[in-house]
């Protein structure tokens, strides 16, 4: 094998997750310069060009996305194999406190948590469901779940889905019995559902298409703290709302919800999983890491079949 460093596959693979030197080396504890050396020193070894970098963002070429579907098993085959060394029985246990959204919680992630404890039965999970952003320096929390940037730079956060945004959604049934909505500023016309955290309301709803931005203050007759409630009324035909795709994709699936203005993107939602500090990335939360990111990316993978989700 001509690659002589694991440690820049894993760089690799971070930098094409997220599309950004930057983020990847921030995410990894690591300056840009050392994140910069090290891919170079990976294509120099490959001989293959495995980015196509712009000022804003680095883009897989074709051979870099043929690496990286190589690359990805490889790694999570090593990191299992380190922890059986490391158990000395291969058994891995502990116990493991996590917060997560209430919604994504209960209808997604639950069932993938219920697959980590079969495989790893000795684990104890004591798992808390809130939208309301745990404080894990003073609570009693090992992990949370938690869309957007973390906003505690002490934090150590770890990208789940860091390719996530706003859509907006509403039923077959509302779509049919109310004017169309061609574009953002439509939403005047319309009952809109809110969601609201703490004493924060978000009625002001932000959309890009390519260069273009725009915002579009809302209005509505329902609001809820939670936010599996404002997915539910807009499942009934209450009216529209502006949710994480990720959240919505079981219902574009099943046709309770359509995408619309799919050519507007909303706001970006990306998922990270969030720790206190880096001591607490043990063996074990790097092998949950590693479970929910391939289950999201598989996830994920279905979206643009749910609907127009790309």
């Amino acid at each position: 094998m001509k690659v002589k460093y694991i440690a820049d596959l894993e760089i690799f693979v971070r930098v094409a997750e997220l599309g950004s030197l930057t983020a990847a080396a921030n995410s990894m504890d690591l300056s840009p310069a050392v994140a910069s050396t090290s891919l170079k020193r990976l294509e120099a070894e490959l001989e293959k060009l495995l980015f196509v970098r712009t000022t804003r963002s680095m883009r897989l070429t074709s051979d870099g996305e043929r690496f990286l579907a190589r690359c990805r098993p490889l790694l999570a085959g090593l990191l299992e194999a380190e922890q059986e060394l490391v158990s000395g029985n291969s058994v891995i246990s502990g116990n493991l406190q996590i917060s997560m959204p209430s919604d994504l919680g209960r209808n997604v992630i639950l069932r993938w948590l219920d697959e980590f404890q079969v495989k790893y039965p000795a684990i104890h999970l004591k798992v808390q469901m809130s939208d309301r952003i745990a404080n894990v320096f003073k609570q009693s929390i090992d992990l949370a779940i938690r869309y957007g940037v973390p906003p505690d730079s002490n934090m150590v956060a770890l990208p789940l889905v860091p390719d996530n945004w706003r859509v907006l959604c509403a039923s077959p049934d509302y779509v049919m019995n109310h004017a169309p909505l061609l574009h953002p500023r439509d939403l005047i016309q319309h009952n809109c559902l809110f969601y609201m955290l703490g004493d924060t309301l978000y009625n002001h709803w932000r959309f890009a298409e390519g260069d273009r931005q725009f915002e579009v203050e809302v209005q509505g007759n329902r609001v809820a703290d939670d936010s599996d409630a404002v997915r539910r009324w807009a499942i009934d035909g209450h009216g529209i709302c502006y949710r994480s795709r990720i959240d919505v994709a079981q219902d574009i699936a099943a046709g309770r919800l359509q995408i619309l203005c799919p050519n507007w993107r909303g706001e970006p939602a990306p998922l990270y999983l969030l720790c206190a500090d880096r001591k607490q990335v043990s063996p074990t939360v790097r092998l949950l890491r590693e479970h929910l990111e391939t289950r999201f990316r598989e996830f994920s993978a279905g979206l643009s079949d749910a609907g127009s989700m790309a």
